[in-house]
């Protein structure tokens, strides 16, 4: 567990033993600065010590290291980072099938999602209430959470660590970029063109990065494969321009359609060796 829950853990704990600082100190030999220090998150404390304050307080260390464990689990289980290598076929083909569904909702919306930025930030026009815009705005970004989980899921099954780090980095700069985009509807005024560049290039970096990934995948998923990591390269490199940016924008829609159909072949072939294994 690390720095302020820590803290705030150990806090709870002396105060529901009935504990005062003083009394802590008297029990673990430990400095009251530091019990001071430790409790306001403003130190990381050694194990040792931990481990004295946590004796002290008739606590045992692992259930915080389980608590802590457990949520990192469970992140990682989310995003699709960790797999048990137990998991069937039919697990792995049914995210997929998933992902590659939700590429198809991410790009229908986004055509609606495009009209309505575009008469919000060019014409500053909203033509949706504050609600609507929000809800549309999360239904796109959960789609695009689900839709690039695929990939992170390929660069897994294909040991593709590029793939599946920028992948993440991918659906974390959507979560940023998205909360600061429904939160600006209550900011008032902001500066929509540093924000459309600090988009482009973000997006653009990492997306070249993501085409690279996705080429090394030829070997296994054939020509396919190539060609939306050449076209993730040219869409996501224009981006990173800015001045090509809108360029960028425009070869997005085949760049999807192409990731779209990447990640429906990956879901056929895993449910094909499922038949096979079945049949042997």
């Amino acid at each position: 567990m690390n720095q302020p829950a820590l803290g705030i853990k150990i806090s709870e704990l002396r105060k529901s033993k009935g504990l005062t600082q003083e009394e802590l100190v008297e029990q673990c030999n430990i400095s009251v600065r530091t019990i001071q220090r430790i409790e306001a998150g403003e130190v990381t404390p050694r194990s040792y010590t931990i481990k004295t304050i946590l004796s002290a307080l008739d606590y045992d260390l692992e259930k915080i290291q389980t608590v802590d464990s457990n949520v990192t689990k469970e992140f990682k289980k989310l995003f699709l980072l960790e797999v048990d290598d137990s998991k069937e076929a039919s697990f792995l083909t049914r995210q997929l099938s998933i992902s590659w569904i939700s590429g198809i909702v991410y790009f229908i919306l986004g055509f609606g999602e495009f009209v309505v930025d575009y008469l919000r930030y060019f014409q500053d026009n909203m033509i949706l209430n504050t609600t609507a815009y929000s809800i549309l705005k999360l239904v796109v970004l959960t789609s695009i959470i689900l839709f690039m989980r695929g990939f992170v899921l390929s660069g897994k099954i294909f040991k593709n660590y590029l793939l599946k780090i920028t992948s993440f980095i991918f659906i974390l700069m959507g979560i940023v970029f998205y909360t600061y985009d429904i939160l600006s509807l209550h900011f008032g005024e902001f500066d929509f063109v540093i924000l459309l560049g600090a988009q482009g290039v973000t997006y653009g970096i990492i997306g070249v990065l993501l085409g690279i990934s996705v080429i090394r995948l030829q070997n296994a998923l054939g020509t396919s494969a190539k060609v939306t990591g050449i076209f993730e390269i040219i869409t996501y490199g224009c981006m990173a321009t800015v001045v090509l940016g809108f360029l960028g924008y425009i070869m997005l829609t085949p760049t999807i359609i192409l990731e779209v159909i990447l990640l429906y072949k990956i879901s056929q072939m895993l449910k094909a060796k499922q038949m096979e294994t079945q049949l042997d």
